[in-house]
């Protein structure tokens, strides 16, 4: 038998190297194939027809929008993030859309705009959105804009704003640090975002609530400024 020349620390150092750059190569080049299907693909659905109705909740003008959008485009599913009362939203559309009813959803987990796309990302995936009209005010749009940007388009959905007019103050109050945190945190999620995926325990279709409980109950909605 010929016995092998163990191998120095050298000889071991420098193959452990090899592999790590074979590694990092096919890493770079799964990246830059994705990144290249991806760019594809969202140019490809920015020239298509809008597949869903995103609204971030804040204010109740958004909600009385996009029930006026139902009217146009029936059969687009509306999804509505953390938005007003319930019975608030059911009366808006039994005034605006009754027969649109069907197509909305509520979901309730966020409790901020980052919970908005973390929440509602999975469920509009679920629907094969490939297209989304976003609906938000001027105010919250710049945060909400970087963030869609980021978290829709790692997941190659085409993010087309809609931009409601509003008076007064809104539920979404802006600040630089809060800007920050929900930009960083979308960095972060984006990469872990494609695998692993939330799924909110509270949503609801709009035809779900039960307005007799809500009347029993008591409620008030905000007022709109349109």
């Amino acid at each position: 038998m010929t016995n092998r020349r163990p191998h120095s620390a050298s000889e071991q150092l420098h193959r452990r190297w090899q592999f790590l750059r074979r590694l990092a190569f096919g890493l770079c080049f799964v990246l830059l194939l994705s990144f290249v299907v991806n760019t594809i693909t969202l140019i490809s659905a920015s020239s298509k027809q809008v597949d869903a109705f995103f609204v971030l909740g804040g204010s109740i003008n958004r909600e009385i929008h996009v029930a006026k959008l139902a009217q146009q485009y029936p059969q687009t599913p509306i999804l509505i993030s953390q938005g007003s009362l319930d019975p608030c939203i059911w009366l808006i559309f039994q005034r605006l859309a009754p027969q649109r009813m069907q197509n909305v959803w509520l979901e309730k987990c966020a409790d901020s705009t980052f919970g908005n796309f973390y929440y509602s990302i999975p469920i509009l995936r679920h629907w094969g959105v490939r297209k989304v009209k976003l609906i938000t005010s001027p105010t919250h749009f710049p945060r909400a804009k970087w963030m869609a940007q980021i978290l829709f388009g790692v997941h190659g959905i085409w993010m087309e704003p809609e931009i409601v007019q509003e008076q007064g103050i809104t539920g979404n109050q802006e600040s630089w640090p809060k800007t920050g945190l929900d930009v960083t945190r979308s960095l972060l999620w984006a990469g872990l975002s494609p695998i692993i995926q939330p799924k909110c325990s509270s949503v609801i279709r709009l035809v779900q609530v039960n307005i007799f409980y809500w009347q029993r109950r008591g409620f008030l909605c905000e007022k709109s400024t349109q």
